[in-house]
């Protein structure tokens, strides 16, 4: 019989005058399976085949296992015994780089690499390739830590500003590709730090979604919402409604004034744009309200649409003039949300077609919940100073999605809508 000594010699004769770059990979090979073979000869106390009355244990086939090294990656057939298991000592410091090379392509993935990409990626590390399946595999792994983000409790209100929206994905269903909605909550909390509430992938962007993701946030803590800020997708102005009863809603500013200049020909479109963005310049909540009413009667002669547009939607969008002046800039639109967004983009672009919507979650968990320790560890959004000025503040109109009278944020004062 050929012994695993005779097997590395006779590669090595065959080999030593070529210049063969598998040479190296297939020396250290057979040289490990001669050493594992004769470490389990000695704890099983014999030989390959070999019968002594010493026998402790039975050799019981094998498993394969790969191996990543500096000569390339090794496909090794590790000894299994008929009681307990074997793992050969040279494997262990393996363990270490294995979790190394995992954490290379999660980080790979949440950075928008494409699974394609990634296999590119594991060969420039010195291994063999990595199909797509294995690395989607491996990717699963954060599905936990996304799990965990996702349903954490949230315990550092009072969120008194919250931020709301959505974006689409391309997603593969019932064997055509479909479009999902992303729904991202963002808020304030009590130490005036940014944090990322939660997120949710929906078939579409309908006020049933809304309305269930809502209070799933309100079920694991959120509380002391003043002020919402969102588009004017009505389902969400439902939701708004029905989960933050006594909350103001602030229609984002950026959002209204691209579609009021829908409104006036395009040659007069950055002549009403200047005149609309000096409401919101004022230095205190009496001169936004008289500015809003100046250009309403400005623009009522030339451009009746626009002007009874801006009329209509006086209170939504003048909502943040009933709050702090130092937060107005902040909260009069969903531009911060709309910043986040453009990161994710920036990751799932690169993907383009998710596989499933659990992909989709995973991904931009992930990219959330990297965004949100960022935020937990740098400089406040808002001043502490500033902060405290809420509970004093009473908003004397502020408006509700439903266009109903509320109370106050603080039970004050009536909220005139």
């Amino acid at each position: 019989m050929t012994t695993p000594t005779m097997d590395a010699l006779d590669l090595i004769r065959k080999h030593a005058g070529e210049a063969d770059v598998d040479f190296l990979r297939e020396t250290l090979q057979v040289v490990l399976h001669a050493v594992m073979d004769a470490d389990v000869s000695q704890r099983i106390g014999a030989g390959l085949h070999e019968r002594t009355p010493d026998r402790a244990n039975y050799r019981n086939g094998y498993r394969p296992r790969r191996w990543d090294t500096r000569a390339g990656t090794l496909d090794l057939q590790i000894p299994k015994l008929r009681a307990g298991s074997y793992l050969p000592p040279f494997l262990e410091p393996r363990r270490r780089s294995e979790q190394a090379l995992l954490a290379v392509i999660q980080q790979a993935y949440v950075e928008g690499v494409s699974t394609r990409r990634v296999e590119d990626l594991v060969q420039a590390l010195g291994c063999d390739g990595i199909s797509k399946s294995e690395v989607s595999r491996i990717c699963q792994a954060l599905d936990e830590q996304v799990r965990a983000f996702r349903e954490r409790p949230l315990d550092q209100g009072p969120y008194v500003y919250v931020w709301l929206d959505a974006l689409t994905q391309r997603v593969r269903e019932g064997g055509r590709v479909v479009n999902v909605a992303v729904v991202v909550a963002t808020a304030v909390n009590a130490q005036g730090k940014r944090e990322v509430l939660g997120l949710d992938c929906g078939a579409s962007e309908d006020g049933a979604f809304w309305l269930a993701f809502l209070r799933a946030l309100a079920a694991r803590g959120l509380s002391g919402v003043q002020l919402v800020i969102s588009d004017a997708h009505q389902g969400l102005k439902d939701a708004i409604a029905a989960v933050f009863a006594g909350a103001a809603w602030q229609r984002c500013r950026t959002h209204f004034a691209r579609n009021l200049l829908t409104r006036v020909p395009k040659s007069a479109q950055p002549f009403v744009a200047t005149v609309v963005r000096s409401i919101f310049d004022q230095p205190s909540a009496e001169d936004v309200r008289a500015q809003h009413a100046r250009v309403v009667e400005q623009l009522g002669p030339r451009f009746p649409q626009a002007a009874a547009m801006l009329a209509d939607a006086r209170d939504e969008v003048l909502a943040f003039a009933a709050f702090p002046q130092p937060h107005w800039r902040k909260i009069r639109s969903n531009n911060p949300q709309e910043r986040l967004n453009l990161e994710i983009r920036r990751r799932t672009d690169v993907v383009g077609i998710f596989p499933n919507r659990a992909a989709v979650i995973r991904l931009v968990g992930a990219v959330l919940a990297e965004q949100h320790d960022e935020w937990l560890v740098g400089r406040r959004y808002l001043a502490d100073e500033s902060l405290r000025l809420i509970p004093a503040h009473a908003p004397p109109s502020t408006t509700h999605p439903q266009g109903k009278e509320q109370e106050g944020p603080l039970g004050q004062l009536p909220i005139a809508v």
